[in-house]
Formats: structure tokens, C-alpha cells, sequence
């Protein structure tokens, strides 16, 4: 992203309920150990026994990314989120699973994958963002053609996008832009393709609370 952009902003709330105790402890303790680094950096210094680098965008309250993190352990994953509630709750799953190759940014995920190399990631993940479904708060969502662009710069060839969203509108969204993008392939050939989780997918509280207006829908690219 170019430096002429305006400063970043996050939108909706930071922080909500307290913080319990012992989350609150490893806010102080574990995050500055794993948290990424706030300028631009190779992500294969951070751990440099990793055979592949995963990001998640908007972790939520880290239930995917550790899981993913534990059933591979070969993957280094780094994961955004600018909801400390919800850091605090993935630190605790990372500290409990005994995680060693999950990194954190507790803050905007757009800031993190503009301090990343071209062709560094071999896999990202955007499930259920916040949708803003109002027309008028549209330009607040992540997915929108620069951030399109700029999953294509750090991606590898034949690396992977998901995207899942329980909201039509944005499913129809994200799929008008990442399909306008020269950069990426829909590998969906049959409907379902995206209304059936794929294999690999770990579900959520969140998404088991079926917050949106419609069943689940996941959509998987390909940079070509």
C-alpha cells in the first residue's frame, strides 16, 4: 500500500466487556513475545522452521486460528485482529494449546499486510468480518479492490484466499470484487462448492450463533 494513503482507521468497538483476570495477565506476559512486528519484516525470521505462512484476518476470538495452528504445526500462522477482547481470548487458546508458530497483531490487519513482502503468504483467511450492512457503511468493509490488491501482492502463485460471510450482500460483494481481479481464480465449480464448509474448515461459536441472513457461504480463490 502506498504511503500516500490516508492513516488507517479501525471501525466499531475496541474493547467491550471487562477483560478477565487471567486473559487480561497474558495481554501483559504472552503478547509481546508473539506480537508482529510493527514494521515491514519477512515473516520467515520469526520462525524460521516454517514450511508455510498463514494469515488470518479478524480472528474473532482465536477459535480457527489455533486450531488451525495445532492441526499444523509445520505453518506459521499470523493472525490481525483489533479487538482486544478477542486477543485476549486467543491468547488464552494459544496459551493453553501450547502454540508456538501463531504470531498476533492487535490491531488492523491492513497495517500488517502492508509490512509483509511480495510473495510471502501462502494462505489467507477472511471469515465472517464484520459485515456493515447499511449501503452507507459499504467503504468500511475490509474487503474492498485495494485490500483485493493487496492480498494479490503478498500471496504466493497457486497460494489461497478464503472468504466466508453469513450475509448475502457481502458474499455478492467480495465475489464481484475478488472475481474482477486478475490476480485470482475461483476454484468453485458447483454450488456446493461454497454452501458446503470445506474439509479443512474449523467452525466457530460465532458462526454457530448464525448472526447473518443467510446459511454460510464460502468461497475459495486461487492467485494464479
Amino acid at each position: 500500500m502506498s504511503d500516500a494513503h490516508p492513516p488507517l482507521r479501525s471501525y466499531g468497538r475496541l474493547k467491550s466487556r471487562p477483560i478477565k483476570p487471567r486473559q487480561a495477565a497474558l495481554m501483559d506476559t504472552l503478547l509481546p513475545s508473539i506480537r508482529v512486528p510493527g514494521e515491514p519484516f519477512d515473516p520467515r525470521t520469526l520462525v524460521p522452521a516454517a514450511t508455510a505462512v498463514w494469515v488470518e484476518i479478524g480472528f474473532g476470538g482465536g477459535e480457527h486460528m489455533a486450531a488451525q495452528a495445532e492441526r499444523h504445526p509445520g505453518a506459521l500462522i499470523l493472525g490481525a485482529e483489533p479487538f482486544q477482547n478477542g486477543v485476549a481470548s486467543a491468547l488464552r487458546h494459544i496459551d493453553e494449546r501450547g502454540l508456538t508458530n501463531v504470531r498476533v497483531k492487535d490491531g488492523d490487519a491492513r497495517e500488517m499486510l502492508a509490512h509483509l513482502p511480495a510473495a510471502s503468504v501462502d494462505r489467507i483467511f477472511v471469515l465472517f468480518p464484520d459485515p456493515w450492512q447499511k449501503a452507507r457503511h459499504n467503504k468500511r468493509r475490509l474487503v474492498q479492490t485495494d485490500t483485493v490488491a493487496e492480498f494479490a501482492r503478498v500471496l504466493k502463485p497457486g497460494g489461497t484466499l478464503r472468504f466466508a460471510s453469513d450475509w448475502a450482500d457481502y458474499v455478492d460483494w467480495a465475489l464481484e470484487r475478488l472475481t474482477a481481479s486478475p490476480a485470482f481464480r475461483w476454484t468453485a465449480d458447483r454450488a456446493d462448492d461454497w454452501r458446503v464448509p470445506p474439509a479443512d474448515h474449523v467452525t466457530t461459536r460465532y458462526e454457530e450463533k448464525r448472526l447473518g441472513d443467510c446459511p454460510p457461504s464460502f468461497l475459495d480463490f486461487v492467485r494464479i
